[in-house]
């Protein structure tokens, strides 16, 4: 699966989170990516396979109110970055997510994820 610009791994990384779909993540991402935020009181600075795994076990989508949305992405030559803002997550928590990509081999690939948690109490 070959994402075609920035938007299309983006779409790939909404559709994956919400759904748990491993390959939809694995095909958005870069596979040495990696994960910087916080969720609480929590860091969770873990490498792309250690996010999917977590994702995979308990989907964004818990209830049908997940919604992501893309506030911006600018596009500089083989490199771009994305701003995206999901509520409902995991039925209650919201994000704001920044994502950094670059054009590899004609294919563009999440290369790292910071997000910050900007409302709602994550699950235990």
């Amino acid at each position: 699966m070959t994402n075609t610009s920035p938007n299309s791994a983006i779409e790939l990384y909404i559709e994956g989170v919400a759904t748990g779909n491993s390959e939809s993540l694995n095909a958005a991402f870069h596979p040495d990516a990696r994960v910087f935020g916080a969720l609480g009181d929590q860091r969770v600075d873990v490498p792309i396979q250690d996010m999917i795994g977590m994702i995979s076990a308990q989907p964004a989508d818990v209830d049908g109110q997940f919604s992501a949305s893309i506030r911006k992405i600018d596009e500089f030559g083989d490199i771009a970055i994305a701003i995206v803002d999901e509520d409902n997550f995991w039925g209650s928590v919201s994000f704001t997510d920044v994502f950094s990509l670059a054009k590899i081999d004609d294919n563009w690939l999440i290369v790292s994820k910071s997000f910050t948690h900007t409302g709602g109490t994550p699950p235990s």
